[in-house]
């Protein structure tokens, strides 16, 4: 793939990663970095599966809003897309992998559009683009 990028955003993570703090050069992000309470941290500050979900979520809705708009199938103001982002164990290789479960909720469109809306914005979206073979990934349309 040759990505021609008219777009790019620089952060530094510093101090122990995970147990740190993250910032963007714009200065926009700038976060206390604590591990969730499931992997032993204090839960108190933000962390790497946190940003990643909001960022997926976020990229999600906008190529559904590109590609249904495409199709001459506009999706309703009122879609949302939830990107829900679990870690744990990788039982290939002992270390770590993601999940990725992506809700997308489109109201006033029936059950089989709105999954064919949902997998044209995966097919479409950048971090779908990105993760796809290297993450396990559901992508669910509610109406």
């Amino acid at each position: 793939m040759t990505v021609d990028a008219s777009y790019h955003v620089k952060s530094t993570a510093a101090g122990g990663g995970r147990d740190g703090e993250v910032v963007s050069e714009s200065g926009r992000i700038d976060l206390e970095l604590q591990p969730p309470k499931e992997l032993g941290g204090s839960g108190e500050g933000s962390n790497p599966e946190e940003l990643f979900s909001a960022g997926y979520a976020a990229c999600f809705l906008g190529a559904l809003r590109a590609t249904s708009k495409q199709s001459g199938s506009p999706v309703p103001e009122k879609s949302t897309v939830t990107v829900t982002v679990g870690i744990g164990k990788d039982s290939e290789d002992g270390g770590f992998g993601l999940t990725a479960d992506i809700e997308v909720y489109i109201p006033g469109v029936d059950e089989a559009e709105a999954q064919k809306l949902a997998e044209g914005a995966h097919a479409f979206c950048p971090y779908s683009k990105a993760t796809r073979g290297n993450i396990a990934q559901t992508v669910i349309a509610r109406v």
